[in-house]
């Protein structure tokens, strides 16, 4: 049996145990420095959604199409997370449940507001900043959100130490992009090369991505095409019909394991990596595989394909759809998309991709048809009737 000596100023106790070895115990309310203050010497737990691993990570986007998944995947393997959030709160309070009680914290910031930034990274080893726009605001231009915003937020990582920074490209993006449908061709890629020039001057170590048109829930890529804001009636206008185009669609869950994966590995520091999926389509045969899945082929519906270039009506329609809407264009139609969709993805052989981070790519033919469920004609025919067509994939080009 062990004896307690108890002492009115000790805060250290002494315990002699039965072989004679002296073990030295503290209260939960005494004060004992750590010999490290590194927040990996922290780790807790067996690496689960209820553990530590070390890391607190501060998600700028969080409330996106991506940043949902980013989180998700960070809470599940025990990390503490910073949302930083500049919109209504309701947006985010739903990502409280992606980590253990207390582990997700919800920051108010302006990405104009330097203070405010830096009161969302100070506690932080790791920043990913997935701020972005689709198109322009009156309040913010592609230019203060793309490059001023990227470079501040990179700026301020710089002075506040953070090891890891993860800032978000885009596929094709480039200074000077081909014009299709706009004459200076795409401001939303000029802005995204210019901010990753911003973010390299910054902070030379940042890992950059550059995803290609993602698919996954509540997308902007599968629901686009199959919204009927994006249709005429029920024709389809795509520049040259869609078959000069290339895509090379990834899910959205393969870019978030990309993500964490390259936060955990430091050997990726200063790395561009491409986030595109495994294989490549045709624009015209991926949206003619949509149109069957949903069931509104030709025969069906009425659906067919046609050149944008030759309907003036529509392309009055896109100037005139977001100043209807208030600057917020219904179905995510707006010129610098219909810009974007004619851009075929250009990949870069000498730069990493998802597969060089270890990432298994999900195929879209594994994942499409279900997300595209809502979307099906005749549903409840299918439910009562047990009338389940087989819908062929599309033909998918071979990867260089």
């Amino acid at each position: 049996m062990s004896t307690f000596v108890r002492g009115n100023s000790e805060l250290l106790k002494r315990i002699q145990t039965s072989v004679g070895r002296q073990v030295y115990c503290w209260y939960s309310s005494d004060f004992h420095p750590l010999e490290r203050s590194s927040l990996t010497d922290l780790k807790r737990g067996t690496g689960g959604r209820c553990s530590f691993n070390g890391m607190v990570a501060t998600v700028f986007g969080a409330s996106g199409f991506l940043g949902r998944h980013v989180v998700n995947k960070l809470g599940k393997m025990g990390t503490q997370i910073i949302i930083a959030h500049r919109g209504e709160l309701t947006e985010v309070n739903r990502l409280r449940v992606a980590a253990d009680l207390g582990q997700v914290l919800i920051q108010p910031y302006n990405l104009k507001d330097e203070n405010s930034i830096r009161k969302c990274i100070k506690y932080s080893n790791v920043v990913i900043n997935l701020v972005g726009r689709d198109w322009q605001t009156k309040n913010y231009s592609f230019a203060e959100v793309h490059v001023i915003g990227a470079r501040r937020i990179a700026r301020l990582c710089k002075e506040a130490c953070i090891p890891t920074l993860v800032h978000m490209s885009a596929l094709n993006a480039t200074p000077f992009p081909a014009p299709y449908m706009l004459r200076n061709g795409s401001q939303f890629l000029q802005s995204k090369w210019e901010g990753e020039e911003a973010v390299r001057e910054e902070f030379p170590d940042a890992i950059i991505f550059r995803p290609a048109d993602m698919v996954g829930q509540e997308d902007r890529f599968t629901r686009y095409y199959c919204s009927l804001w994006r249709h005429n009636m029920k024709a389809l206008p795509l520049y040259k019909k869609g078959t000069a185009t290339e895509k090379q669609p990834v899910h959205v869950s393969d870019v978030a394991a990309g993500i964490l994966i390259a936060c955990q590995d430091r050997c990726w520091h200063g790395r561009t990596i491409q986030a595109v999926g495994p294989r490549r389509y045709l624009l015209s045969e991926l949206v003619d595989w949509f149109h069957r899945l949903t069931r509104r082929t030709w025969k069906e519906w009425g659906y067919f394909r046609y050149n944008i270039r030759y309907d003036p009506i529509f392309q009055l329609w896109i100037s005139i759809l977001p100043c209807l809407t208030l600057g917020h264009p219904l179905g995510n139609l707006h010129w610098e998309k219909v810009e974007r969709e004619a851009h075929s993805d250009v990949i870069d052989n000498e730069i990493e991709t998802l597969k060089d981070l270890g990432v298994e790519l999900t195929l879209m033919e594994d994942q499409v048809p279900w997300e595209l469920k809502p979307y099906r004609l005749y549903s409840y025919a299918e439910k009562e009737n047990l009338e389940f067509d087989v819908v062929e994939p599309p033909p998918f080009i071979e990867c260089k």
